[in-house]
């Protein structure tokens, strides 16, 4: 099994113990290997009891990304990355993208709306999530959770 400093960006965040980044892309087998590298970074972070709620919002977050901003049909290797930064009582999963398109939260009247309920989601797992706007172009889209087991 690889070790999640292996993963390790020269971009991450100073104050960040640990990091780990993905390269995305836009095929069935790209949304395999995000959770499957989510599940083997938190494995390594010994993070098992986040596993299912971070596996779901690594999720949603990449198919927003090459769903809503890539060009369509995506390219082979699509500027679409994911970001795992272990906290001190938070993972934060990050995912970027070249689009400069804000997220799309629908409105909480249209239930029966088959798409766009996955920032919903997002926020119902989350401590609390946002997005950033990234120089020249594009944004980020990410989401803290706790780390901390609740008893």
């Amino acid at each position: 099994m690889s070790s999640p400093a292996q993963f390790r960006s020269p971009e991450s965040v100073r104050d960040s113990p640990r990091t780990a980044v993905l390269h995305l892309s836009g095929s069935r087998e790209g949304f395999a290997a995000a959770r499957d590298f989510t599940h083997r970074t938190l494995d390594g972070w010994s993070l098992e009891h986040c596993a299912d709620d971070a596996l779901t919002v690594v999720t949603e977050l990449a198919a927003n990304a090459v769903l809503h901003a890539l060009p369509d049909p995506p390219e082979e290797a699509g500027d679409v990355r994911l970001r795992l930064s272990l906290r001190r009582s938070h993972l934060v999963c990050a995912v970027t993208d070249p689009s400069d398109d804000l997220p799309v939260y629908p409105r909480a009247g249209e239930p029966l709306l088959e798409y766009g309920r996955g920032l919903h989601i997002v926020e119902a797992l989350s401590e609390h999530w946002g997005w950033t706007r990234r120089s020249p172009a594009g944004k980020t889209v990410w989401a803290m959770l706790p780390t901390r087991t609740h008893t």
